[in-house]
């Protein structure tokens, strides 16, 4: 890149001579139309320096990302134990029902059925709100680890004057450049579990 600049710099000085030299010969140097040619500056650009993590394996390894996992886990063990209640109510239910449905008269018939489309309908109902009530927690859990692991790569990458900081999990990047890029990996691990 440096030498194409260097090029291009020498190739607009040379042109600006040869304008010059032009005008002189065949006397154009005071024609009214022609615009004097100036030669580019010549902008030498820096590498970027850029820092790089394995994510996840940073945020796992924060004090409190094991005791949110405990957690999530504790209420998932409650939800499943509740829906296979729920599961075991409605077969209990249904079980009764096929046994007794050619004896039932209509009404009662009708009637059992709706209770077990009700109990079908709520143990849904229930497990997309257990579904929905675990992932809430867990973002919300999760989130103030995400922020905190933000906050020190933020700190980080501006101490060491980085362009940017690349996420190399999930094999999003499969090859990095170590002689461009620093793995800030391990200095995140040491600065984020001693505060």
């Amino acid at each position: 890149m440096k030498k194409i600049l260097c090029l291009i710099a020498v190739a607009l000085t040379s042109f600006d001579l040869t304008a010059q030299n032009f005008d002189n010969v065949y006397g154009h140097n005071d024609a009214p139309d022609t615009l004097p040619v100036q030669s580019a500056p010549v902008v030498v650009s820096q590498p970027v320096k850029f820092g790089y993590l394995s994510y996840q394996q940073v945020l796992e390894t924060l004090d409190g990302y094991a005791d949110v996992q405990k957690t999530i886990a504790g209420l998932r063990q409650a939800y499943e134990q509740e829906l296979a209640r729920s599961e075991e109510i409605f077969s209990k239910q249904f079980a009764e029902y096929v046994e007794g449905q050619k004896t039932f008269p209509d009404n009662i018939r009708l009637k059992r059925q709706k209770e077990l489309q009700q109990t079908m309908e709520e143990s849904l109902q229930f497990k997309q709100e257990a579904k929905d009530l675990l992932q809430k927690k867990e973002n919300e859990v999760v989130g103030r680890l995400r922020e905190r692991l933000n906050r020190a790569i933020s700190e980080l990458a501006s101490e060491r004057g980085y362009a940017f900081v690349l996420n190399i999990d999930n094999n999003s990047f499969p090859f990095v450049n170590g002689a461009m890029g620093e793995d800030i990996t391990n200095e995140l691990l040491n600065r984020l579990n001693t505060k």
